[in-house]
């Protein structure tokens, strides 16, 4: 028999769409397993109480906890890095590493080792943020040599209320944004519901949906040396290599 491939997640506590999703995707490969952890995260912001829900010690603890299941792989379906900077995530993951043993990635990580293996440079970004958040995912996006080139955001910071956007909301938002013809589609929040969407998007628009916590299952498996391409049904990045 093939070794079980678990799966260790790391969840925003407030979180209520990512479990499921992920169980989900993970249907079609029957010895997968995902294990979750949650750390405190109720609200999306810049201000300091939002930031410091972040701090790699919670983090750290909750990694600690997933490595007790003896899981292959850490992924955290999170995507403060979007607004904090990436060398958070790739300092994070080595510190996950480094406490565990166990190697670790990130839903912006792998989003962005996606876009990196298509060559996109012109992304549309859809998300549940602020205008201030949404502007600072957009600058770190232009530093990486990634333009943004068009955007849709609802300007809610409640982490909880995330969850609740309906899917047919997300879809026009998804339609908005594709007017523009970008190379690919981020839907970009782990608590959005848009995971769903993707085969059918893709195949209506002709362009690429990449939601985080899809990108994340697809780090996790790319980490764990599993087959990623087994997955159907949710976009073709899993096809991507």
């Amino acid at each position: 028999m093939p070794e079980p491939i678990r799966l260790g997640v790391l969840t925003p506590s407030s979180n209520t769409a990512l479990e499921p999703l992920t169980q989900a995707m993970l249907a079609g490969l029957p010895d997968a397993s995902a294990h979750f952890s949650r750390f405190k995260v109720t609200e999306i912001a810049l201000d300091r109480q939002a930031l410091v829900q972040f701090d790699d010690a919670r983090i750290l603890a909750a990694a600690e906890l997933l490595a007790d299941a003896k899981v292959q792989v850490i992924g955290w379906s999170g995507t403060a890095a979007g607004w904090m900077g990436f060398e958070q995530d790739r300092r994070l993951c080595e510190r996950i590493t480094a406490l565990t043993g166990i190697p670790a990635t990130t839903a912006v990580l792998a989003l962005n080792e996606l876009l990196a293996i298509r060559g996109v440079r012109e992304l549309a970004l859809v998300t549940p943020y602020t205008a201030d958040v949404q502007q600072r995912i957009v600058d770190n996006y232009r530093a990486l040599g990634i333009e943004i080139v068009a955007e849709r955001h609802l300007s809610i910071r409640d982490n909880h209320a995330f969850g609740l956007v309906p899917p047919a909301q997300l879809r026009q938002m998804i339609e908005d944004v594709a007017q523009a013809r970008p190379q690919a589609i981020a839907t970009y929040c782990t608590n959005l519901r848009a995971a769903p969407l993707a085969d059918d998007v893709e195949r209506r628009l002709g362009i690429p949906l990449l939601d985080t916590v899809a990108t994340t299952v697809w780090g996790m498996l790319r980490a764990a040396g599993a087959p990623a391409a087994a997955i159907r049904g949710w976009g073709g990045l899993f096809q991507w290599t």
